[in-house]
């Protein structure tokens, strides 16, 4: 029997960036955080000529790390038993699950991996290594959603305010001498929410913003 299909819409105000968690500052410097590129303009992004970009994230300023990780030790002593220690991006992003609901994660980038910890039970959700990451989906539109695709895994969609330095990061992190990671353009694309279960995304513009559908196939 075909598998009925169902429209769930999500919508996520982009007028209110997410609330972040407050950080204490910490003097723990065993790890290693990318440097600011504050000269990082569109031009250097995978976005140029292709993407509707906001006002806001044009030239913004790529800061890398924004939850200041050497003042969580159970970052660091996550990362450390796998034996990373360079953090490329860390950030609060929203994960959508197989079954369509939000969850708060943080979102580290590594030389290594791509990390999703619950920041409510500081429990490690998934580690992903960055040779395993085929592509990335985005629309075309200024949204904030992105999918990662892990071919002999099940893929992720995320969202985040700071969507182009995580693309940034991770074209940079996997380019190599013979390739570099495919970011493909699309107001509409499929993912692998589970491992049996396949996802499409579609956007449409409208006044005033973005409309997001979430369909299951």
């Amino acid at each position: 029997m075909e598998r009925q299909r169902t429209n769930r819409r999500v919508q996520i105000d982009e007028s209110q960036p997410p609330k972040y968690d407050t950080v204490d500052e910490g003097d723990d410097n065993s790890m290693r955080m990318r440097p600011s590129q504050n000269n990082v303009t569109e031009s250097q992004e995978p976005f140029m000529g292709v993407k509707v970009r906001r006002k806001a994230s044009l030239h913004r300023e790529y800061k890398g790390d924004y939850i200041d990780v050497p003042s969580r030790p159970y970052l660091i002593k996550i990362m450390e038993k796998q034996g990373d220690t360079q953090v490329l991006f860390a950030d609060n992003v929203l994960k959508f699950t197989g079954n369509g609901k939000m969850k708060r994660r943080i979102l580290l980038i590594t030389n290594f991996a791509i990390y999703l910890v619950d920041p409510d039970t500081a429990a490690l959700k998934r580690r992903i290594a960055l040779a395993a990451v085929e592509k990335m989906s985005l629309s075309e539109l200024s949204d904030n959603f992105f999918a990662i695709i892990i071919p002999y895994e099940y893929d992720l969609l995320m969202a985040s305010t700071r969507k182009s330095e995580i693309v940034t990061v991770l074209v940079e992190a996997t380019k190599s001498d013979s390739a570099q990671l495919e970011v493909v353009f699309s107001n509409r694309f499929e993912y692998n929410a589970t491992s049996d279960l396949v996802k499409e995304v579609q956007f449409e513009e409208v006044e005033g913003g973005v409309k997001t559908r979430i369909l299951t196939r």
